[in-house]
């Protein structure tokens, strides 16, 4: 590719005697403290990770990867951070225009830095980044916002900020149609930080705390898309299914769900998790496996005690036996229907989504499925939830979640700085789902009465737990 003079003029400026990245850095040391912080709650330390645009490495080296590669077209730069970061990788050459012989790694994440806007083509320069990327990795576009401008251009005119070389400040609609547009999806979009400088040491309860809320938010200086490679996605196809069924006292409810669930796929396994029922629900489904119509419905069938008690328990606990692909579980009340399962896997198997959870509060429900109460809270809940985890969601506590067994693995050590937070498990699952990134779906489902035995749900305790998840959720996910 013939280089611009546009182009000539950025390169030359960075690679100027005069130019000196570590002054720069120095001077604006708050703005990439903040900045570090929130890159480092999405990207875990030992990951595998991919900067274009590195300049001197110094964010590539404050992440601390696994395995890190760094790529600036500045000779300067790419020699400064050789020398200061040798444990890493470093390779001058023009993002526009890669090498054909740069190493075809799978990244965990690839990071786009504040060059966005130096690009001649951005959505060319996108389209040719799918190589590095499979269904796991996240690309990461960090930017300023134009809101900032006027302000940043000051900033610059007094020696406080490093110039503004050319480059052009795309609004987040911009960044988001030319990655829509390269085929990649966003699964999340972020916006950080109000004061970029040191203001009397309460610039980190400012940055912390009050810009992260609605409103205060919008004018931030600081924000992040990341987002998906599609054509990674659509490279694999889910085929097995492990459907937990966490059950107390649902004896006439255990053949009624073996009866309706669908064979959606070519393996499918139903894993009992049997709660130290009164009911005789454990003998009920001891009979269910011995049954031989059962047996000729082509699903295995496997049941075992809980070990110990809850609701996180008992999933938590089939998970670990799971043998399948994909993980879905379905409550033992069956007032979510067994045949909506289908609409789960759809999403789930052809990659549209990453993290199914079920909605009960799109379609009426019938008469008596949730008190009225129930239902305002959740409604209340369910904005609050989509603020603070920036994805949909409409329904927090309903029962039927969908993931792959891998995600859950990762959600598992994502979530080992957590604590045991969560009696359910449905928070577990979805914050740690929301820090991972991962693309989340609703389905909409028609919630049922309950036909057999007594609901468990306490709508004071469970309210209780609602609040508690909100305030646990602002102070370690949203608050950082």
């Amino acid at each position: 590719m013939e280089i611009t003079k546009r182009k000539k003029s950025i390169k030359s400026f960075f690679n100027s005697s005069n130019f000196n990245r570590l002054k720069w850095l120095n001077k604006a040391k708050t703005f990439h403290k903040e900045d570090i912080k929130f890159l480092k709650e999405i990207i875990s330390e030992g990951s595998n990770v991919l900067e274009l645009g590195c300049g001197n490495g110094q964010l590539l080296a404050s992440l601390k990867p696994k395995h890190g590669i760094g790529i600036d077209f500045s000779k300067k730069l790419i020699k400064e951070a050789k020398g200061k970061h040798s444990s890493l990788t470093f390779i001058e050459a023009d993002i526009e225009s890669l090498p054909a012989n740069i190493k075809r790694t799978k990244f965990d994440f690839v990071i786009v830095c504040d060059t966005i806007g130096y690009l001649e083509d951005v959505e060319e320069t996108l389209s040719n980044l799918h190589r590095f990327f499979d269904e796991d990795t996240r690309l990461i576009v960090s930017y300023y916002s134009p809101l900032w401008t006027p302000l940043l251009n000051f900033a610059s005119l007094i020696r406080l900020k490093m110039p503004n070389i050319n480059s052009t400040l795309l609004t987040p609609s911009d960044i988001f149609n030319f990655l829509k547009g390269s085929n990649f999806e966003t699964v999340r979009m972020e916006r950080k930080i109000l004061v970029p400088f040191s203001l009397l040491g309460i610039e980190r309860i400012i940055n912390r705390y009050l810009a992260c809320l609605p409103l205060f938010s919008n004018i931030c200086l600081r924000h992040y898309n990341i987002s998906r490679s599609l054509n990674a996605v659509r490279r694999k196809n889910k085929k097995s299914a492990s459907i937990i069924i966490p059950c107390k006292n649902e004896l006439g409810n255990i053949k009624e769900a073996i009866n309706r669930i669908p064979k959606f796929t070519e393996k499918i396994e139903v894993i009992f998790v049997e709660g130290n029922s009164s009911d005789g629900t454990w003998e009920e489904i001891l009979k269910v496996i011995n049954n031989n119509d059962f047996k000729k419905k082509g699903i295995s069938i496997r049941a075992f005690k809980q070990p110990s008690s809850g609701k996180a328990d008992a999933v938590f606990f089939a998970f670990e036996k799971a043998k399948n692909d994909i993980l879905i579980i379905l409550d033992g009340d069956l007032t979510v229907s067994p045949e909506s399962l289908v609409k789960f896997w759809k999403k789930i198997s052809t990659g549209q989504a990453e993290y199914v959870n079920g909605s009960r509060l799109v379609y009426p429900m019938d008469n008596n499925a949730m008190r009225f109460l129930n239902y305002l809270a959740n409604k209340i809940f369910s904005i609050l939830f989509t603020w603070l985890l920036g994805q949909r969601f409409t329904d927090t506590l309903c029962g039927t979640k969908v993931l792959s067994k891998k995600n859950y693995m990762r959600i598992k050590r994502k979530n080992e700085d957590l604590g045991n937070f969560d009696p359910f498990g449905d928070f577990f699952i979805i914050f740690g789902a929301s820090r991972l990134c991962l693309k989340i779906t609703e389905v909409p489902i028609r919630y049922k009465a309950r036909v057999y035995g007594e609901t468990q749900i306490s709508r004071f305790s469970h309210g209780i737990l609602l609040i508690r998840m909100l305030v646990f959720a602002f102070l370690m996910i949203k608050a950082i």
